[in-house]
């Protein structure tokens, strides 16, 4: 029906994603008869996902490890050229018709993919928490600036409205994650222009260059921007292209999906690079406060909603994800079901990391030991769907004996070599607050991005020639969609 005051409500017209309905889907693929959409849609997804606070704390460690304004500005511009990289592992997700973490059983194996899917789950638990945080502690401020108050009850206040705002969101799945996406973050960019216009100028260009190892500066720089960003979404990016029509244009769904995300990661990221040389921002209890005392009492209010907006958009979309990610490791509910699994276990995680444990130091060991595991993960997945052309056996993707990818009892040696060989060099090459790797010591830097290339460089050199990197053809299945 059409709407008396014409104005109509977003719609897809597929029943099992329509907007503001509990989506249908799962993990289980999904039908030509269900896709929609096309690549340009997947812009707003990642553009609203990516105007998070995490990337001005970013881009604050970066300018904090030494380095001169223009060097840590050069490091983010080139260091998230790597979400192009995850446009790229998104085409799978339109090809496949699955997530990430099914289509990665090509790589692994069905059972050799089960670690790999353990630690994604994890990691997007943590970054889900850190997100979170940083949204509620803003509220905080929000809340004290309209006279309610500071301390416990008002976190807790907050941490109710965080939940409330993305569950609400994740639950009902797809088509609804896609259209709020769209909504938030144009409704954001306006402040997120304003912001940039108060602090840049603030800038002290002059900042840093003066103590320490370059080469350690630059690559533990390198380490923050890419692992902080891009590396974190290769394992959930085809959770969210699952949906176009199978012959979408890879070129248009990888441009779509890196500019979209790249764009307000490295904006964001010289934000806080401009407002670490003014103000303590990675140092300070509350950097949402710290980087406030910069602008003028006008725009505290929008600025703290960027914030909140930020945490909200990006919290959504990993929120979606980690309920599929249970899916896939076996737990035996619904979509919606397994998102508000992650609901009590982040709101728990939230609460500590408020009360208990110091912000600054969970975020840096966090992105420690994501770089360390991902990096390699990501080399080995895009490898393999490299040689692959992007074409898999879908009823092999689903088959529980493991059909073409049971390989040696469900594991696949190649993919589970390389990977252990590229996480063993990141190990070692890595510089963390948690460990310092040998090589890291020797050579006075981090280099753990380089267990990225080197777990690609194992695999192709394990599985180059095999038969069974031939193409197959597109095999469309039937699966029963999960129900309410």
């Amino acid at each position: 029906m059409s709407d008396p005051h014409g104005i109509r409500p977003p719609t897809t017209g597929v029943a099992t994603d329509e907007v503001f309905r509990v989506e249908a889907h799962g993990m289980d693929q999904i039908p030509d008869t269900d896709r929609h959409g096309g690549p340009r849609d997947l812009f707003w997804v990642w553009f609203g996902a990516n105007l998070t606070f995490t990337f001005v704390i970013n881009g604050a460690l970066v300018i904090g490890l030494g380095l001169r304004f223009w060097e840590a500005v050069a490091i983010f511009a080139v260091g998230n050229l790597a979400f192009f990289l995850v446009g790229a592992a998104s085409v799978a997700g339109a090809r496949a018709g699955a997530p990430t973490l099914v289509v990665a059983r090509a790589s692994f194996g069905r059972w050799g993919n089960y670690p790999a899917a353990v630690l994604n789950w994890l990691v997007s638990v943590g970054y889900i928490i850190l997100n979170t945080v940083v949204g509620v502690l803003a509220l905080a401020v929000l809340g004290a600036a309209a006279g309610l108050g500071t301390g416990a009850p008002v976190l807790v206040a907050g941490l109710v409205v965080m939940i409330a705002c993305t569950a609400s969101v994740a639950v009902l799945g797809h088509a609804t994650v896609q259209v709020m996406q769209r909504w938030l973050a144009i409704g954001l960019v306006v402040c997120t222009v304003v912001l940039g216009v108060l602090v840049l100028p603030q800038a002290d260009l002059s900042y840093g260059g003066t103590d320490g190892s370059r080469l350690w500066a630059w690559s533990v720089g390198l380490l923050v921007a890419v692992a902080g960003g891009p590396l974190s979404y290769i394992a959930i990016c085809a959770d969210f292209t699952r949906y176009l029509p199978r012959a979408s244009r890879a070129r248009g769904i990888t441009l779509a999906t890196g500019f979209g995300a790249m764009v307000p990661a490295t904006v964001l990221g010289v934000i806080g690079i401009a407002a670490a040389t003014r103000v303590e921002v990675v140092e300070a209890t509350d950097p949402v406060t710290a980087v406030a005392t910069l602008l003028p009492v006008w725009f505290q209010v929008p600025f703290l909603a960027v914030v909140v907006g930020g945490c909200v958009t990006n919290t959504i979309m990993t929120l979606y994800s980690s309920g599929l990610n249970l899916q896939i490791l076996g737990v035996p509910l619904n979509r919606a079901r397994t998102v508000l699994i992650q609901v009590v276990l982040v709101t728990a995680g939230s609460a500590v990391a408020l009360f208990v444990v110091d912000f600054t130091d969970a975020l840096l060991a966090f992105l420690s030991v994501m770089v360390v595991v991902f990096t390699p993960w990501a080399g080995v997945f895009l490898c393999d769907m490299w040689l692959r052309r992007a074409r898999f056996d879908i009823t092999g993707l689903y088959d529980r004996e493991g059909g073409t990818y049971r390989y040696t009892r469900g594991f696949h040696r190649a993919g589970l070599t390389a990977l252990v060989a590229g996480t063993a060099l990141s190990a070692l090459a890595a510089d963390s607050v948690l460990w310092v790797g040998p090589l890291a010591a020797a050579l006075g830097a981090d280099l753990s991005l380089l267990g990225g290339p080197a777990a690609a460089l194992v695999y192709y050199l394990l599985v180059r020639g095999r038969p069974a990197f031939a193409q197959v053809p597109d095999q469309p299945v039937t699966t029963t969609t999960e129900m309410e």
